[in-house]
């Protein structure tokens, strides 16, 4: 049965807990689902992926191609943090987080960000409230893992990928003169991936009930690969959705806007880059990471995860904030069409974050709440 049967009741979710302080949310969400699950009589089967830092100094392996098989066959996925300073950076990164995102086709990384009780901001709001969404799209741009180093000034390599709905050949050959050593990233927007993200960000703006979409590109400096970008989503909003209105506005603009003025925006449409720098800015502005949640969501398997690291630092120390991870789980319900639970920990994480003694609050936060004990509190509240 899909997903998108609402009559389904007992789901599959495979569990990366991951690094760090990852397997510490983790276990804080699955806690805090399991209590909500009650209001959509929803049940879970958890499988559990000892993959990370740990399981590739000990084996060598990163992401096995036979996991890849297992962990296609749930329903979603449920991630903690990757990364630890034993391993050199990047090679966890790329191969777990990127190898999901694009075996699965996850084009959609999905950043929302809204105003919080007792969450200190850095910029005052003066009573306004922020609720705005990051729209990125996830499997092109400059993230396509298509770049070299050439110290002798000249590079031959092979283009050879696969993506969701088309494949990518072809040959670069570079050469300086004189002869000086260069980098080179390819970067690919296509009609097919600016497409499918200008509609689902339409999409998104008609669930929050919103008449607007914000293209946020920097046409005039790269008028080819983020020119192109937006051509093609002003005509998917002009043609598919004209209840709809949109603007566009270059990278650097918005981000002055936004600090000026973090409420006054709702859904942000952005190419991989851009979207990847503008929900940090934005989780900062609403309170920073510790309330930060994410989904990698395509037409199969979706990935949740909290936006923060593996913070290897407060690891088993008690004092890593669960919220990010728990609000991670909550979108990932609300993806399973389990719309009463997921409200119900949405609710509940506002009614705990409400009450200001220091014994509610995260430690980010100037508080004394442990981990596992705000994992208990807000399940208790559901």
């Amino acid at each position: 049965m899909s997903i998108n049967d609402r009559s389904r009741k007992r789901f599959r979710i495979a569990v990366l807990a991951g690094d760090g302080i990852g397997p510490e949310v983790t276990a804080e969400t699955k806690k805090v689902i399991a209590a909500a699950a009650t209001r959509d009589d929803a049940t879970f089967e958890w499988t559990d992926y000892p993959l990370g830092a740990r399981h590739y100094l000990k084996t060598g392996e990163i992401l096995p191609e036979s996991v890849l098989g297992e962990i296609g066959e749930h329903d979603a996925m449920l991630l903690g943090a990757i990364g630890d300073p034993s391993v050199k950076p990047g090679i966890l990164e790329r191969g777990i987080l990127l190898t999901l995102r694009f075996v699965f086709d996850q084009y959609v990384n999905l950043r929302p960000a809204f105003s919080m009780p007792n969450v200190p901001t850095p910029v005052p709001l003066n009573g306004a409230k922020m609720d705005s969404v990051v729209v990125r799209e996830n499997t092109e741009d400059l993230y396509m893992g298509l770049g070299e180093i050439s110290e002798e000034g000249r590079l031959t390599t092979s283009l050879n990928l696969e993506r969701g709905g088309y494949s990518l050949r072809g040959k670069l050959e570079l050469a300086t003169s004189p002869e000086v050593p260069f980098a080179a990233q390819v970067a690919l927007n296509t009609r097919h991936g600016a497409s499918r993200i200008a509609r689902y960000a339409c999409e998104t703006a008609k669930k929050r009930g919103e008449t607007r979409v914000t293209i946020v590109t920097k046409a005039n400096a790269a008028p080819a690969l983020y020119g192109f970008f937006e051509r093609t989503a002003v005509d998917v909003i002009a043609s598919e959705y004209p209840e709809l209105e949109y603007d566009t506005v270059n990278v650097d603009a918005l981000c002055y806007h936004l600090v000026r003025n973090p409420a006054a925006w709702g859904v942000l449409l952005c190419p991989n880059l851009f979207g990847d720098i503008v929900s940090d800015l934005q989780a900062a502005l609403a309170g920073g990471l510790g309330t930060a949640a994410g989904g990698n969501i395509g037409d199969g398997l979706s990935m949740f995860e909290p936006v923060h690291g593996s913070a290897p630092d407060i690891a088993g120390t008690g004092r890593a904030n669960p919220i990010a991870a728990i609000l991670s789980g909550a979108m990932m319900l609300r993806h399973l069409n389990l719309d009463r639970s997921a409200s119900a920990i949405e609710s509940a994480v506002t009614r705990h974050l409400e009450k200001a003694e220091a014994a509610n609050l995260p430690f980010e936060f100037g508080g004394e709440c442990s981990c596992s004990k705000m994992g208990d509190a807000i399940a208790e509240k559901v």
